[in-house]
């Protein structure tokens, strides 16, 4: 995870990066290198014009729609895949006054989720984007990682940190 919270602090900037809910120290230490820590829950932070990434959502985002707000909730409940969809029932409704919408139905990693954002806010339409799903990492001679998430494709490469691509290979998953 910290290898794709730094890819999404080089992304937005570390101004632009918040991480809640993060009560032991030692990793509020090492998270600050990258952006905001809050011991609270983003369920306690009052913010105004929130929107709740939800890919369950029937709302998908639009760059007029993104315009409008100042916040965006990503990857509140992370971890498993496939999704347990618990976002809207441990989430969504304690957020007041939140917008939920959706960059597509199918999971991607956080840092594809934000830099989507990205690019929508700066403009682009979900369906302009290119993507790719079920992206194969080759470790060595004969052996490959499958990732089952939905990439970007940037410059006719998955949007993707090369330290995370050295990380998989030296751990020869």
């Amino acid at each position: 995870m910290e290898i794709e919270y730094k890819h999404i602090s080089k992304t937005v900037g570390k101004e632009n990066l918040w991480f809640t809910n993060i009560k032991n120290e030692k990793e509020a230490e090492k998270l600050k290198i990258y952006g905001k820590v809050f011991k609270d829950s983003v369920k306690k932070i009052k913010l105004n014009k929130a929107c709740i990434l939800d890919p369950e959502s029937d709302k998908t985002l639009t760059p007029e729609k993104a315009k409008v707000f100042d916040y965006f909730i990503f990857g509140g409940i992370l971890g498993d895949y496939p999704p347990k969809k618990r976002t809207k029932a441990e989430l969504t409704p304690f957020i007041k006054d939140a917008k939920v919408f959706n960059i597509g139905k199918k999971q991607m990693s956080t840092d594809n989720a934000v830099y989507t954002v990205k690019q929508i806010i700066e403009g682009k339409k979900i369906e302009d984007l290119k993507f790719e799903e079920n992206i194969s990492i080759p470790l060595r001679e004969g052996e490959e990682v499958s990732l089952p998430y939905l990439y970007n494709i940037v410059d006719k490469k998955p949007f993707m940190s090369e330290e995370l691509i050295k990380h998989l290979k030296k751990k020869g998953f």
